[in-house]
């Protein structure tokens, strides 16, 4: 195979990522095939490669596994991940034992960027941290209140500190470049509030209001929990309204043979998981012990720790986030989703964690260490001086400070595959956690005059059951298995079925230890099915079993009977 032909040293705007695709696509054509599946708000396509060996058989009749990112436009990391993984599985395919298993026996759908619009902006300075979809306004509309904007023509929406004997931070007495909380009871020092730089059109000359922008947020416009604007901000006008989201339901109600997803994030440093509105206690048992196990793994690829949105990653329990990517496929469609937060400016910096979700560090000692980190690794993209500018509203003020994008959004360029390689590898574990079905045997039993019993068992060679999940079953999601007989020309099949449902086969993961009279019986993971045949006088009767359910492929075999002359 050829060499991987993309650079990952970089992030892409749309045309460069565009390229890229095309480029493996073209030096891949026997594994890759690439299509748009829909077009943003402003017209971009939204690219997926399509990578498996379909001289295996087609991509619907195997296992899917899906594998996004970018659905925030900010989280740039996200979709060089994704590429990483296209140009790993297409240039190690026929080198790489397990990669190329994969390739022949599943099929990877891996949609870099869900969000081009976004993120084409938040490419282009001024570097805004946040800008949604591209629909709104950058920066948001907002009723009243700051207004995000670039003050002092540098090219980036970095922090305003603005001198304020209420302010709850104080510059720290080594670096006044650094701002540390101020402490309770602290009398002495300079102290600041801290904004986001822009304008106040409406200051009232005392408070400096602060909303939330309506801003396009993908991942609250899906169906399942959706509420309005005013109740989740960036909603949108109603489920499904923006393009984008209905490419990747439109994608997914297409294709009933994906059997696992990833959608990847940036900033944080763990792997989100299921439930992300409600406690662990309501989820159902078998779905949370495989959610556990898998992200026992994950863990140990990646060293990201696997935590729960709703119980360790949601700060405020009553409003949980809604709309979701993750609930649409898990708590929608029963498939075994997982969202990883890729890259930690913290834990890179060599601070200790203490708060998995943090929109800015919780301790002096981890200030310091991340600013100094960002200095040496980023230089003036990761931290802009702090620059006296008389502020139209607020008066005397400093513009400066982290830029959020290009420090706990993303890494610098040259750590990008540093960042990424851990979770392609366990993209691919969790790939190949997926159902498999096999034909284990075929026997025919000769009767006499011509007549046969055949026998077939077929079972489920996967980790995960053929119905993936409980959430599958108790909603009806779940295909089951069918096991088919087709009798060549001259022969008949008496009294029985050509095709038979067997119900579940189960997966490895229900068999974590050893059978006790105290636990749960063990599901079967294989089954037997007969029919009864007659084969023609004069000549051979070729039969053919197919096993097959829409997660877990299919598998075929064939036998053959002889004639039997008279008996």
């Amino acid at each position: 195979m050829p060499a991987d032909p993309i650079r990952h040293d970089r992030y892409y705007d749309h045309a460069g990522l565009t390229e890229a695709l095309r480029t493996l696509a073209a030096a891949f054509p026997e594994l890759a095939r690439l299509r748009s599946i829909g077009r943003s708000f402003e017209g971009r396509d939204i690219w997926l490669l399509e990578v498996t060996n379909p001289a295996t058989g087609p991509a619907e009749h195997k296992p899917g596994y899906y594998l996004d990112g970018q659905i925030h436009a900010e989280e740039h990391i996200t979709s060089s991940a994704v590429l990483l993984a296209a140009s790993h599985l297409l240039s190690r395919y026929g080198e790489d034992d397990e990669v190329t298993r994969l390739v022949d026996e599943q099929v990877f759908y891996l949609l870099p960027r869900l969000n081009p619009d976004g993120a084409e902006r938040s490419l282009q300075p001024p570097y805004h941290r946040w800008v949604g979809n591209g629909r709104y306004p950058v920066g948001g509309e907002r009723d009243r209140g700051l207004r995000p904007e670039d003050l002092d023509g540098d090219g980036y929406v970095a922090w305003m500190r603005v001198p304020d004997p209420r302010g709850e931070w104080t510059t720290d007495e080594g670096d006044d470049r650094l701002l540390l909380r101020r402490r309770p009871g602290q009398r002495e020092g300079r102290f600041y509030r801290l904004y986001p730089e822009g304008r106040v059109p409406d200051y009232d000359g005392a408070h400096v209001a602060l909303q939330r922008p309506r801003d396009g947020n993908l991942n609250r416009n899906f169906p399942i929990g959706w509420q309005p604007e005013h109740a989740q901000y960036g909603a949108g006008d109603a489920p499904l309204s923006e393009p984008e989201t209905q490419a990747i339901a439109r994608f997914f109600a297409e294709h009933p043979n994906i059997a696992g997803a990833c959608t990847n994030h940036s900033h944080g440093g763990v792997l989100l998981r299921p439930s992300l509105t409600k406690p662990d206690a309501e989820m159902p048992p078998r779905d949370l012990a495989l959610y556990l196990e898998l992200g026992r793994v994950g863990t140990e690829i990646t060293g990201y720790p696997l935590i729960s949105v709703f119980e360790e990653f949601t700060p405020d329990k009553a409003n949980p986030r809604r709309g979701t990517f993750d609930d649409l496929v898990y708590e929608t469609l029963g498939i075994p989703c997982l969202g990883p937060e890729l890259w930690d400016v913290e834990r890179a910096a060599g601070a200790t964690k203490t708060v998995h979700y943090g929109l800015h560090a919780r301790d002096d000692d981890t200030l310091r260490k991340v600013l100094a980190w960002t200095i040496e690794h980023v230089g003036e993209r990761g931290f802009r001086p702090w620059t006296p500018f008389e502020h139209p509203e607020l008066g005397p003020v400093e513009v400066g400070g982290l830029v959020d994008i290009w420090t706990y959004r993303n890494p610098p360029p040259q750590l990008i595959e540093e960042v990424c390689r851990p979770h392609v590898l366990f993209n691919l574990h969790h790939a190949a956690a997926a159902p498999r079905l096999r034909v284990d045997d075929v026997e025919a039993e000769h009767l006499g005059h011509g007549f046969y019993r055949v026998r077939a068992r077929v079972g489920n060679d996967g980790y995960l059951p053929t119905n993936l999940t409980d959430v599958a079953l108790q909603h009806g999601l779940a295909d089951p298995v069918r096991v088919a007989l087709a009798v060549g020309e001259g022969g008949e099949l008496l009294l029985d079925r050509a095709e038979v449902e067997v119900g579940h086969l189960a997966g490895r993961n229900e068999r974590g230890m050893p059978w006790s009279p105290w636990g749960p019986e063990f599901s079967r993971n294989a089954a037997v099915v007969r029919w009864m045949v007659r084969a023609p006088e004069d000549g051979p009767l070729t039969l053919t079993l197919t096993v097959r359910s829409a997660r877990a492929g299919r598998d075929a075999a064939t036998l053959t009977l002889a004639a039997h002359l008279g008996g």
